[in-house]
């Protein structure tokens, strides 16, 4: 007998299609790198480094400030998710943070957070939605006909046509 039940890995399958389908409707990604841009931004001024046998301390006046830094950018992030229409606004605003960040928070969370701020931001202002498919379905390959200007009709060549379902799944295809 089996520990695993039948149904778990259609559910699992169900699950990562839904993910898959709520992550291509937003600037997943964006979103994630703009999270992730707020974790050193907060945690580099509260937190001692040990170096060796040292011990440094980051600790600046600014501290509150690299504080509210980090938990915009983190609520940028969250926003490029659930709000995917204010994409371009999180995207500026995660961008001006990103470069607030170096004189207040010790450069930006030592470059890092920086990066991922400018990297996130200009994703969520590129990121476009993608166009849905139109409601009439495409004809098969060879199904096709055109004039040939004498009034007959030209085959379509064999190898011409849509792709197949599995190669044009959700606008991704197969390269080569």
């Amino acid at each position: 007998m089996s520990a695993e039940s039948p149904g778990a890995s259609d559910r699992i399958s169900r699950w990562r299609g839904s993910f898959r389908a709520w992550r291509w409707q937003r600037p997943f990604w964006a979103g994630l790198l703009s999270l992730l841009a707020g974790v050193p931004i907060m945690y580099f001024p509260y937190n001692d480094l040990n170096a060796g046998g040292f011990t440094i301390n980051m600790s600046t006046t600014a501290g509150s400030a690299s504080l509210i830094i980090g938990v915009l950018l983190v609520v940028l992030g969250l926003t490029m998710w659930f709000q995917p229409m204010v994409r371009v606004f999180a995207g500026v605003a995660t961008i001006l943070l990103g470069l607030v960040s170096i004189p207040v928070s010790n450069f930006g969370g030592f470059l890092l957070g920086f990066l991922l701020a400018l990297f996130g931001g200009g994703m969520s202002i590129a990121w476009a939605p993608g166009e849905t498919p139109s409601a009439q379905p495409a004809e098969g390959p060879g199904n096709a006909s055109e004039d040939d200007g004498n009034g007959g009709s030209v085959p379509e060549p064999a190898g011409a046509g849509s792709a197949s379902d599995q190669e044009a799944r959700n606008g991704r295809h197969r390269a080569g």
